[in-house]
C-alpha cells in the first residue's frame, strides 16, 4: 500500500448520493460539504455537449436536460461489461460514469482541504470481484490513489464503535459486542453480523442483493401512479423520457414524506392532463411488502449462518437512506425483539467509517499527510479486522460421464474468514491432453454458466500420452486484501501454472488508461 503526497479521505460512492469525509484535527470524522454547501451530492450525471458534464444537479434541471443523457443508478452497473452509454459518438462505461461522480466530489472537497490524492472508497459487501475492480478503476480514472476498498457494513461498524467511544481505547475492557448491520441504500442491500472489541473487528456472516434498494420502492410507486394515469386518461407517462423522470422525482418525494406522515397527496401533469393522487403509508407498505420481505429473508439467513440468536444481539445498526422508512424499523423490531439503534446518521455513517479506516491506514503505513493529532493516530494504529468472503470461490469442472456439462466446484465457501487457503485434487477427463485449463468462478450456483467468471490459466508441457484420470492438485488462496492466487500442478510430470488476480489488474486495466485520457476532454460541474 503506497500513499502519495496530499490529502486522504473516505468516500461513500452511493447509488443515490455520494459523500466525502475526513478525520479533522480533533479526530472526528467530519463530512466535507460540496460546492452547494450540502453533505450529499446526488449520484446523477447529465452529459452535455462538448464534454460538459453536470454531476449532482440542483434546481429545475429536468426541464433543461435531455432524458437520454441523464444517468442515474450507475452503481448497479459496476462490473457489467455489457453496460455502455453512447454519447456524441463515444461509448462510456459504468466505470467512467462513476469516475465523473468521484471527480465532482473530489473537486468540491478540495475547496476546503486542498488537493486530495488518496482515498478509501466503500462498496457493498455483496459486490463481486468484477464490481470491486470496476470501483477501483473508477477511482483511478478520477485521479485518486485508491488505498483500499472498504465494505460498507465494516465502515458503519467503525463509525458505530467510534460513536460509542470504544474504538482503539486500550484502557477499556476487551468486551466483544455482536451487532447486526442492516444496510438498505438507494440501490443495494447488505446485512452483516459483526463482532467487535475496542481493537478488533470480525465479520461473522454477510449476504445481500446488489439490485435491491430505495430505487425499487420508488419504481413500485411510479408504476402504481402511471397505471392510475393510464386508467384515467389512457396515456402512459412512462413512455416519454422527461415525464418519466418527473414522475420518478415526484414519487421519490412521496416516499420520503411517508416516512414522516401517514399520508401524502400530490398532483402530476402529463401533456394537458392532470392527475391528483394520494397514498397512505399503509397502502405504500402493502404495495412494497414483497421488497421488504426480501430484506427480512436475507436478514434471517445471515443470522442463521452466523449462528446468532436475534435476542442476543447487542444492537441493530441501520445505514442507508432507505432505512428511514418506518416499515424497516417495524420489521426489524418484530424479527429481533428490539428497536434498531439511531445513534448514527444512516446517510453519513459509511463515509465517516471510511474516513476512520483511511486514518487507520495512515497511522499504520504512513500517509502522504496527516493533520490528525499523534494521539488519535496512535489510538487507531492498533485496530485490526477480519473479513469474510461474500461469495463462494471455485473452479469449473466437468460432470462425470457428461463431458458437455460444466459444474461449479466450490473450494472456498462464502462467509469463510480471510485469509484462507484450500487444496484439493482433481483428475483429467481426456486422454493425452495438450494442456489443462483452469477456469475460476465466483458464485453459489451449481451450474458454471450461472456463476461469475473471474479468470483462467493453463498448464502446458504435459507428458505425452497422459491417461484419463491423471491427478491434478489445485491450491486456492484468498488473501486479506482480497487478492486471489490459484496454483495448479499436474502431478504425473510435475508441471505447474498459476494466476494471481488483484483489483488493480485484470480485464479492465487497459480501459483505465484509455479512460484517463478521455477524462481530459470532460469538464465536470
Amino acid at each position: 500500500m503506497n500513499f502519495v503526497e496530499g490529502q486522504t479521505v473516505g468516500i461513500d460512492l452511493g447509488t443515490s448520493t455520494t459523500t466525502v469525509s475526513q478525520l479533522d484535527s480533533q479526530g472526528e470524522p467530519a463530512v466535507l460539504l460540496n460546492a452547494a454547501g450540502e453533505a450529499f451530492t446526488p449520484s446523477v450525471v447529465i452529459l452535455g455537449d462538448e464534454g460538459r458534464v453536470t454531476v449532482g444537479p440542483s434546481g429545475n434541471w429536468m426541464n433543461a436536460a435531455d432524458p437520454e443523457r441523464v444517468i442515474v443508478g450507475v452503481k448497479r452497473q459496476m462490473g457489467n461489461a455489457e453496460y455502455v452509454k453512447q454519447v456524441a459518438g463515444r461509448a462510456l462505461n459504468a466505470e467512467f460514469l462513476s469516475a465523473l461522480v468521484l471527480m465532482k466530489v473530489k473537486q468540491d472537497a478540495e475547496r476546503s482541504i486542498g488537493a486530495i490524492r488518496n482515498a478509501v472508497i466503500t462498496v457493498p459487501y455483496y459486490f463481486n470481484d468484477p464490481c470491486r475492480r470496476a470501483t477501483m478503476n473508477a477511482g483511478q480514472i478520477a485521479g485518486l490513489n485508491v488505498i483500499d476498498l472498504l465494505n460498507e457494513p465494516t465502515a458503519a461498524t467503525l463509525a458505530y464503535a467510534w460513536t460509542q467511544g470504544e474504538l482503539g481505547k486500550a484502557e477499556r475492557q476487551e468486551r466483544e459486542r455482536t451487532i447486526l448491520v442492516y444496510d438498505l441504500g438507494g440501490g443495494t442491500f447488505d446485512v452483516t453480523v459483526v463482532r467487535y472489541s475496542n481493537s478488533h473487528f470480525r465479520v461473522i456472516a454477510t449476504d445481500g442483493d446488489t439490485f435491491l434498494g430505495g430505487l425499487d420502492w420508488t419504481r413500485r410507486l411510479v408504476n402504481h401512479v402511471a397505471e392510475l394515469f393510464k386508467l384515467t386518461f389512457r396515456m402512459d407517462p412512462r413512455e416519454e423520457g422527461r415525464a418519466r423522470l418527473a414522475l420518478t422525482e415526484e414519487c421519490d418525494e412521496a416516499k420520503r414524506l411517508l416516512s414522516q406522515n401517514v399520508e401524502s397527496v400530490h398532483e402530476f401533469q402529463f401533456r394537458d392532463k392532470k392527475l391528483k393522487w394520494g397514498i397512505t403509508r399503509g397502502e405504500f407498505e402493502k404495495l412494497t411488502a414483497d421488497l421488504l420481505q426480501r430484506t427480512r429473508d436475507t436478514t434471517e439467513f445471515v443470522m442463521d449462518a452466523a449462528e446468532v440468536d436475534p435476542q442476543t444481539l447487542d444492537d441493530i445498526v441501520l445505514i442507508g437512506g432507505s432505512t428511514y422508512m418506518p416499515m424497516v424499523h417495524n420489521m426489524l423490531f418484530k424479527l429481533c425483539g428490539r428497536k434498531p439503534s439511531m445513534v448514527l446518521d444512516p446517510q453519513k455513517a459509511v463515509a465517516q467509517g471510511a474516513a476512520i479506516h483511511a486514518a487507520i491506514l495512515e497511522a499504520r503505513h504512513g500517509g502522504g499527510r496527516s493533520k490528525q493529532s499523534q494521539a488519535v493516530l496512535q489510538r487507531l494504529a492498533s485496530v485490526t479486522s477480519t473479513d469474510v468472503n461474500s461469495h463462494s470461490l471455485g473452479i469449473e469442472i466437468t460432470e462425470p460421464g457428461q463431458p458437455d456439462k460444466k459444474r461449479n466446484h466450490i473450494m472456498i465457501p462464502r462467509n469463510t474468514a480471510l485469509p484462507t487457503q484450500k487444496e484439493q485434487r482433481f483428475v483429467t477427463n481426456l486422454a493425452n491432453p495438450q494442456g489443462i485449463k483452469v477456469r475460476l468462478l465466483e458464485g453459489e450456483a451449481r451450474d458454471a454458466a450461472a456463476c461469475t467468471f473471474i479468470g483462467d490459466f493453463r498448464i502446458t508441457g504435459l507428458p505425452p500420452n497422459l491417461p484419463v484420470g491423471s491427478p491434478v492438485e489445485v491450491v486456492y488462496r484468498y488473501g486479506e486484501n482480497r487478492s486471489l492466487e490459484v496454483r495448479a500442478r499436474e502431478l504425473t510430470g510435475n508441471n505447474q501454472a498459476k494466476v494471481e488476480i488483484r483489483w488493480t489488474e485484470g480485464a479492465h486495466s487497459v480501459s483505465v488508461d484509455q479512460s484517463k485520457q478521455l477524462m481530459a476532454d470532460y469538464r465536470v460541474d
